[in-house]
């Protein structure tokens, strides 16, 4: 296994050259720049003034040789300063991507214990009105747009029924430390942790259900029971292990999702996390910032991957890592 680790690390390596040359060309294919933007908020600005700033952020060379200037200096770890904080990347980034992080940790680890026992539950006991119940909650949690059950629990639960406040991480003004704020976080955490929860309980009971149902079918589960065995035995002994495979996939996925953000639904409840800050980055076209944060994702991406495919063996010990 540790021969297979190390190879598929030495494999990031091309992958993620590849994908910085990607996005770099796709965020400078962009009509405009950083430079058009300031004259956009500021028309006065020289044209001479225009010209040392295009320098200075070398916006007047080559493609390529912006594209060098980046990559080197990521090479050494340093992904540039970026131009609306006027902060290095990884500086800005720290400072709003663990909000996020503990956001997204917390809805996923809500999700995956919620979803998994209910879709099991559902599998097993197909056509029941405990499975139509789930299921059809399910449909409406995948069905429905994240900004509109926002904007809904706003409206019921922030304005028509004061219980929860409209935003904002902590309560305007406060002061408070230790576990006085941290209380505050958590009352403002509610209802966003609430959207992002209900959206992927939905997401991760569909696929539960739908792998169980497909395992218990299979033979291997009919002769466990023709032998005697007990039926949680049967279920959650010798199934379930094959039934999460799909699900494994899915954690996978989440890593990076979990240092991403939801920019609609932290948008909105106005939740200081990465999600806003690569909105604003798109729309100052803030491209060392856009870089450095997609180049994190990348790399969770194939870590995500990696971890999967070692979960894999673990799960099933038919699957062998070559």
């Amino acid at each position: 296994m540790r021969q297979y680790i190390m190879r598929r690390v030495l494999q990031m390596i091309p992958v993620l050259f590849g994908v910085s040359i990607i996005l770099y060309i796709l965020f400078t294919m962009a009509p405009g720049d950083v430079v058009t933007n300031m004259v956009q908020s500021n028309p006065k600005m020289s044209i001479e003034k225009q010209e040392q700033l295009r320098h200075l952020y070398h916006l007047d060379e080559p493609q390529i040789v912006q594209y060098g200037y980046w990559a080197l200096g990521a090479i050494q770890g340093d992904f540039g300063d970026s131009y609306k904080y006027k902060q290095p990347v990884g500086k800005v980034m720290n400072s709003y991507i663990w909000n996020s992080f503990y956001l997204g940790l917390a809805s996923l680890i809500a999700a995956v214990l919620c979803a998994i026992p209910i879709g099991v539950l559902s599998a097993t006991r197909q056509y029941s009105a405990f499975d139509y119940f789930f299921t059809v909650l399910a449909m409406v949690g995948i069905s429905i747009p994240s900004f509109f059950m926002t904007m809904l629990l706003i409206k019921w639960l922030a304005i028509d029924l004061p219980i929860f406040p409209v935003g904002g991480m902590v309560t305007t003004g406060s002061s408070a430390t230790g576990f006085a704020k941290f209380t505050d976080v958590l009352y403002h955490m509610v209802l966003p942790f609430f959207v992002l929860t209900f959206m992927e309980v939905a997401m991760f009971m569909r696929y539960t259900r739908t792998s169980m149902l497909e395992v218990i079918r299979q033979d291997y589960i009919r002769t466990a029971r023709a032998k005697g065995l007990g039926e949680k035995i049967v279920i959650y002994k010798h199934a379930m292990k094959n039934a999460l495979i799909p699900i494994i996939t899915l954690l996978g996925i989440s890593l990076p999702v979990l240092f991403a953000g939801a920019i609609i639904t932290e948008t909105i409840f106005s939740w200081p996390g990465i999600g806003p800050v690569t909105l604003l980055a798109v729309n100052n076209r803030d491209y060392p910032l856009l870089m450095g944060i997609n180049m994190l994702l990348a790399v969770l991406t194939l870590v995500g991957n990696l971890l999967a495919d070692v979960a894999y063996a673990l799960a099933d010990p038919r699957i062998r890592l070559k």
